[in-house]
């Protein structure tokens, strides 16, 4: 009995091992800081100073849509993908309401690649091919991949990215590492390991515009990563703005404004922290919207999610911003509201900025 239990033993051992090493192998460990394939049809013209920039955000959801509750939706639903129909369709709304915007930089969040539950689509290759007259330059970074993800949810590939694309030419980008909980190989494949996607785009004075895009990790009672990753991003915001480059940065932080985690219903206030990390930010730097538009008379307005939750019937809280150096200057902004509901969940987010003049 005993030999019979020492073998089961080194059996379970031995599998525990061997899974490990599956782990280690199929799971992905980026660098603190990487450089990132630029794609650019043609050299273009470069950013004029003074000229003005006009800018969108959007987290599209990999182009799932609105008519599911997915396992990890605050609703806690029980679907696991979308159809393809519904994937072609979303596809063709997201390139609708950018072609009719036609903002100059376009920061994508949550845009799938070779990902199961996304049919293995490049999103953002099917993205370009619908404007590839408007943007010429475009590059894209991962913040959670990995061949198969040993959950039940998932059983499959993930592949989930950021993306940026321009009018203008980029003249390089590198993606920067934000702290995660991914510390070992199981973690690897289970979580997302959230970055900055970061473009510089060449100015005609010799300058350059540094323009970021992230999406930050969901709030956890009792952790600190929200908030190690909202002052990682503001190191990096204050060495640009301490070399004099001029910056913008947008996504979907996760995070709520000054003032609406009490105008959520009980049930909802568990996914935030009572105090937003986010005045790391906005403390120093301009934010769109600004606490005073998020949270005051016009809030509605300015609200830029819509949960997958039942219980939610319209966009009932602002997650996602864009802030940017003190020497841009705003001149317009708004969230796209009218028929963006049904295409995500959360709705692009939009600004006209005006760019430092020559110094």
């Amino acid at each position: 009995m005993t030999r019979l239990l020492r073998n089961v033993l080194l059996f379970l051992l031995l599998m525990l091992a061997l899974l490990w090493l599956l782990a280690e192998h199929l799971s992905w460990q980026p660098s603190p800081r990487e450089s990132v394939a630029v794609a650019c049809q043609g050299p273009g013209q470069p950013l004029q100073p003074g000229q003005t920039l006009s800018v969108m955000s959007w987290n599209v959801q990999y182009l799932a849509g609105k008519r599911y509750v997915f396992w990890y939706d605050q609703g806690r639903g029980s679907d696991t993908r979308p159809t393809r129909e519904d994937l072609a369709f979303n596809l063709d709304e997201v390139a609708r309401v950018i072609r009719a915007e036609q903002p100059d930089i376009v920061l994508l969040q949550e845009l799938d690649k070779d990902a199961k539950a996304s049919d293995y689509q490049d999103q953002l290759a099917l993205l370009r091919e619908r404007l590839a007259d408007l943007y010429p330059c475009a590059v894209q970074t991962d913040e959670w991949k990995a061949g198969f993800v040993p959950d039940r949810h998932i059983a499959g590939s993930v592949g989930r990215t950021l993306a940026t694309l321009s009018r203008y030419p980029i003249a390089k980008a590198e993606r920067l590492q934000l702290p995660n909980t991914a510390s070992n190989a199981l973690a690897r494949l289970l979580e997302s390991q959230p970055a900055l996607l970061v473009s510089y785009l060449p100015l005609a004075d010799g300058g350059r515009l540094a323009v970021l895009n992230t999406r930050l990790s969901p709030y956890r009672p009792g952790s600190d990563l929200q908030r190690r990753q909202v002052a990682h991003v503001s190191k990096v915001l204050d060495r640009l703005e301490t070399q004099g480059t001029p910056w913008l940065i947008g996504g979907d932080f996760n995070l709520l404004p000054l003032g609406q985690y009490r105008r959520l219903p009980p049930a909802q206030r568990g996914n935030y922290p009572a105090d937003s990390d986010l005045h790391l930010l906005w403390d120093k730097y301009p934010m769109i919207p600004s606490n005073a538009e998020a949270s005051g008379a016009e809030r509605d307005a300015w609200l830029t999610h819509f949960p997958n939750d039942p219980a939610v019937s319209g966009p009932d809280r602002t997650l996602d911003y864009l802030l940017h150096s003190p020497r841009l200057q705003r001149l317009e902004a708004r969230v796209l509201q009218a028929d963006t509901l049904q295409i995500s969940d959360h709705l692009p987010i939009t600004a006209r900025l005006v760019l430092p003049k020559a110094r």
